[in-house]
């Protein structure tokens, strides 16, 4: 069973993002954070395969975030999702260890479920 966190804290992102995978993937499991100390506790009981993370969070920021839990769990996939789509946000996501990046401002639901669907059939 393919697993996936949200970790925003914007709850109507995470509501609308959890629209999308739950209407085209049925199956999977969907859970949800909104800091990263929740997150932290998630991903322990949860263990997920996919992780959508904002880069901006109270408390740990998405970035060191996603370094944490990429020094415990390397196969983990991180997505960035951020409403900053900036060279250096781009270079800093894939400097901390995050597998892809994209802009909440311009990355459609559909390219989203495609980045899933790729994901829960290994093509990345």
């Amino acid at each position: 069973m393919f697993r996936t966190l949200i970790v925003d804290d914007s709850a109507s992102f995470r509501e609308l993002l959890y629209g999308i995978l739950s209407s085209r993937f049925p199956s999977i499991v969907i859970e949800e954070a909104g800091n990263g100390a929740e997150a932290l506790k998630r991903i322990e009981s949860l263990r997920p395969d996919l992780i959508f993370m904002d880069i901006r969070l109270p408390g740990d920021n998405g970035l060191e975030l996603t370094k944490k839990i990429k020094a415990k769990y390397p196969r983990l996939i991180v997505v960035i999702l951020t409403s900053y789509d900036l060279p250096e946000y781009r270079e800093a996501a894939l400097c901390s260890g995050a597998d892809h990046f994209m802009a909440k401002g311009s990355a459609t639901g559909e390219e989203i479920v495609q980045l899933v669907s790729s994901l829960q059939t290994g093509a990345l």
